[in-house]
């Protein structure tokens, strides 16, 4: 097993926490007493809706439709059934209970892949485009778009190349039906991850990982497919409606760089720098069978890590059973962390060309400082919540959670939890160099570091 050049996580005697990331090297303090802040961001006060505005809040609610790009497919019923390219005059026929659709302002263009790759679009996109651009009411559709993005750019697009760059693009989103909770009286009554159901949250995660696998498929130029979740405004969200984003780039970036730099001499890179570290120090929150959740270690914010145990590397890899044990326990961690907390929410998985096993993971990170001017001159950033901390918060969360009924079942919260929760399967076929501490039998906090000395 790789050394660690130092330790990573250790508590001084006046109580003040040191952690390094484990795959990042970012440096980490937590100060005692700026943990009792509150978590949730001051908001403005809450406005009481009109009849029917709960459905217009945002351009992503369900009476504005035409305010984002064609659809290239939803899910409708209770039993989340798919509808692929949905023609604008079809739009109000169904209740889309979460829509994909390409991002109208991309982070990586349509233009970028055809100047700077030279990609052109298949001809099923060429064939959707012209029987979009057929009907009036899709033509009016594409025109309204077009107009926008062209007073933003400056740049005249014909019709005809503006509906391809609309509906081929490689930046996506996918957004789920409610902008508050049904019957809401005011437009601070979000709805967050945490508030749909186990199985809502199951659709959603499902119907992500479907179209992280279209764009890839349907972006040969691409290394990498971000896919990330902004939960309201100080986490970088433009609207406060649950949505997530999917942006294909023609790099791995360099976390990733590092990380495969760092695999090429401990293909167990993530079982013994995190999951041996959290089962060493009781940082395990919860698990499932296929999904393990622990508290992170060295992150500029308080941030759960939740990794799938499985043998399989790439989401779209997982059998359906693998993406829903994923999905269980970020549904439960985005509910015990609360409505009104900005969060982002990151997937980690191996890039398809990479040539080194990479479990897929998805980091919840509670956006509730802002780094400023001492983190910019030092590079030492102040996480108001040390993980031990913050696993115990969540965990008194996700016990009242769990007995409310709010939870998927078969979830085991902290001390339920044994070794074999957190032994992971990407790697397997590779020997590990050294025992880990699921094979040493250890689990539990340390005697000092987690008790509290250094």
């Amino acid at each position: 097993m790789t050394e660690l050049p130092e330790i990573v996580i250790t508590r001084l005697p006046d109580g003040t926490v040191k952690q390094v990331g484990p795959l990042t090297g970012t440096r980490v303090w937590t100060v005692p007493g700026r943990a009792n802040r509150p978590l949730s961001i001051p908001r403005d006060a809450s406005r009481r809706l009109a009849p029917g505005e709960e459905r217009r809040l945002c351009a992503f609610c369900s009476d504005r439709y035409f305010e984002t790009t064609p659809e290239k497919s939803r899910l409708v019923g209770p039993g989340f059934v798919e509808l692929r390219h949905v023609p604008a005059h079809e739009l109000d026929d169904s209740t889309a209970e979460f829509r994909r659709f390409g991002n109208l302002f991309e982070i990586v263009s349509a233009e970028y892949w055809r100047e700077n790759h030279g990609f052109r679009q298949p001809a099923s996109v060429v064939e959707w485009a012209q029987e979009y651009l057929s009907h009036p009411v899709g033509r009016a559709h594409i025109e309204k778009l077009a107009e926008i993005r062209s007073a933003a750019s400056g740049v005249e697009q014909s019709l005809e190349e503006a509906a391809l760059d609309l509906l081929g693009g490689s930046h996506d989103v996918i957004v789920a039906r409610r902008h508050v909770v049904d019957g809401a009286e005011y437009d601070d009554q979000l709805v967050s991850s945490g508030l749909l159901t186990p199985d809502e949250h199951g659709a959603y995660f499902a119907f992500t990982v479907a179209s992280l696998a279209d764009i890839q498929a349907a972006q040969p130029f691409a290394s990498h497919v971000a896919v990330f979740q902004n939960w309201l405004r100080p986490a970088g969200a433009s609207f406060e409606h649950l949505h997530k984003q999917l942006v294909a780039i023609d790099e791995h970036g360099p976390q990733v760089d590092r990380e495969l730099r760092m695999l090429a001499s401990d293909r167990l890179l993530y079982q013994h720098r995190i999951l041996d570290l959290a089962v060493e120090e009781g940082l395990v929150v919860a698990a499932v069978d296929g999904a393990v959740a622990v508290a992170g270690v060295g992150h500029r914010y308080p941030a759960f890590e939740v990794f799938s145990t499985a043998a399989e590397n790439l989401p779209q890899e997982h059998s359906p059973k693998g993406v829903r044990a994923v999905s269980d326990l970020v549904h439960a961690l985005h509910a015990a962390t609360g409505v009104h907390v900005p969060t982002n929410e990151e997937w980690h998985y191996r890039p398809p060309q990479a040539p080194w096993p990479m479990p897929w993971r998805i980091v919840l990170k509670w956006r509730i400082s802002n780094p400023a001017g001492f983190e910019g001159g030092t590079k030492v950033y102040v996480n108001t919540i040390d993980p031990w901390e913050l696993r115990r918060r969540a965990i008194s969360s996700l016990t009242d959670l769990r007995d409310a009924g709010a939870l998927a079942p078969g979830i085991r919260i902290g001390d339920e939890c044994t070794p074999a929760d957190a032994r992971l399967h990407y790697a397997d076929g590779y020997a590990a160099e050294e025992p880990t501490a699921f094979e040493a039998g250890a689990f539990g906090a340390s005697p000092g570091r987690g008790a509290g000395s250094s």
